[in-house]
């Protein structure tokens, strides 16, 4: 009788023993595949130093506009011509020569292949196609714009064209002076850098919306005064305008207003600097604007992870087109005298 309590108590060891050796075994394996589902890590771009000087620029536009309006020659697109050379540059223009980008496009042509073919070998023409892309991706394209009639100048005819069709964030017609300041110190409020692009002009200068989007905020920021931020259609780019004009910084902006590239959006001035709306409190009237590219909504729009870019080069670029602009003295405000007119946007 001993021995059949004694071994069905061993019976019953045995039991607990394998039970909570399945339990000590699976339980690390669910939580460390809990763990890793929750902390795994988002694959998208997290920071980008744009270095393409102007030169680099201007003859990678040239060439992308030609090849898409000469049927004899084939396609080719500025970005891919970027992303190829800042691959072998190691993402330094600093040595940029056109004849690497000529020589580019003539290997591509007589091998009868694309740049993202030969790109495949580089390491990362991917990483600074899709970074270049981000930044450039709304800039060049097909579309329709007035110009004057040349037969009737009181007339307009539209015209479909290629090319670039965004604008300088000032007026044609309309001065100004600018440097590159782009990560130069800031010191109201705390100790940063300046992550942006400062035109000195005139208050009252028209400003324009440099590409088509959407507005996402109008209002008062003490650090940037009266502002505007507008986001591409892609929703990759968020531009940000601000020390806009006191009393009157906007023409008729509201949050959700969709804007055309080249639309007068808002006046110069020089306000911020204050927790009090409308004040003056910057030395020297300018225009602050600021491009912030977004790979990953959650964590990059209005997170500590944000993305500015130097915009000294891409300035000097957008002065190839400025929209002009005319004054209504009824209104008061000043509007585009030239509509455009992009594929997929007219509704």
């Amino acid at each position: 009788m001993i021995f059949k309590i004694i071994k069905l108590k061993t019976i019953v060891w045995v039991i607990l023993c394998i039970s909570l050796l399945t339990v000590l075994i699976t339980t690390p394996i669910a939580i460390h595949t809990a763990v890793t589902e929750e902390t795994k890590e988002k694959k998208f771009i997290k920071w980008v130093d744009f270095n393409v000087c102007y030169e680099a620029l201007a003859d990678a536009l040239a060439i992308d506009i030609q090849s898409h309006t000469d049927e004899n020659t084939s396609s080719y697109s500025w970005i891919d011509l970027l992303a190829y050379l800042a691959s072998k540059y190691g993402g330094d223009f600093s040595h940029y020569k056109k004849s690497d980008l000529t020589k580019l496009a003539e290997q591509a042509a007589s091998n009868q292949t694309t740049i993202d073919e030969m790109g495949a070998d580089l390491s990362t023409y991917a990483y600074f196609k899709e970074a270049y892309g981000a930044v450039l991706g709304g800039f060049v394209g097909p579309y329709s714009i007035e110009t004057p009639d040349p037969d009737n100048k009181e007339n307009k005819i539209t015209t479909k064209t290629y090319g670039l069709k965004v604008f300088s964030p000032i007026a044609k017609g309309y001065s100004y002076s600018h440097f590159d300041d782009f990560g130069n110190a800031r010191s109201y409020g705390y100790r940063r850098r300046h992550l942006g692009h400062d035109m000195m002009g005139s208050i009252g200068t028209p400003i324009i919306a440099i590409e088509s989007g959407v507005v996402e905020c109008v209002g008062w920021n003490q650090y940037g005064g009266w502002r505007i931020g507008i986001r591409s259609f892609d929703k990759k780019r968020y531009y940000y305008y601000a020390h806009l004009r006191k009393d009157h910084p906007y023409n008729d902006m509201y949050e959700g207003k969709i804007i055309t590239a080249g639309d007068v959006i808002g006046y110069l001035g020089m306000t911020g600097y204050s927790t009090k709306e409308n004040v003056n409190n910057i030395n020297t009237p300018h225009l602050h604007y600021g491009i912030q590219l977004i790979f990953d909504e959650e964590t990059q729009k209005d997170g500590t992870n944000q993305i500015w870019i130097d915009l000294y080069a891409i300035t000097k670029l957008l002065e190839k087109n400025r929209s002009a602009v005319y004054r209504d003295e009824e209104a008061k405000e000043f509007y585009r005298k030239y509509n455009m007119f992009e594929e997929g946007t007219e509704e």
